[in-house]
């Protein structure tokens, strides 16, 4: 199963409100981020998200693990922080439009 490195900077502007004073990442900036990284690795765009699990929380500045496999339309993915699940899901995909 290929592997890529989720970055989040530590300083993003969403831990500001989620939470003050113990900020977690927000599951919306995951998902976002493992799109981004997805789409860009494996060449294809991302349609829908028909399954996500979140599973533990991540902490600003933590080193994230995206793991994937593509299985037909469906790119499954898990998030982890070293062994520790943090989101697991998949989403649906299809070729890149062409220009």
């Amino acid at each position: 199963m290929p592997s890529l490195a989720l970055r989040i900077a530590p300083d993003h502007p969403a831990f500001a409100g989620h939470f003050p004073g113990r900020p977690i990442v927000p599951g919306v900036l995951l998902l976002d981020s493992a799109a981004l990284a997805l789409e860009s690795a494996a060449g294809l765009a991302t349609r829908g998200l028909p399954a996500v699990k979140f599973l533990s929380p991540a902490q600003p500045g933590q080193a994230l693990t995206l793991d994937y496999e593509l299985d037909g339309t469906a790119l499954r993915f898990e998030i982890r922080c070293d062994t520790r699940k943090v989101a697991s899901g998949r989403f649906d995909v299809a070729p890149l439009a062409s220009p």
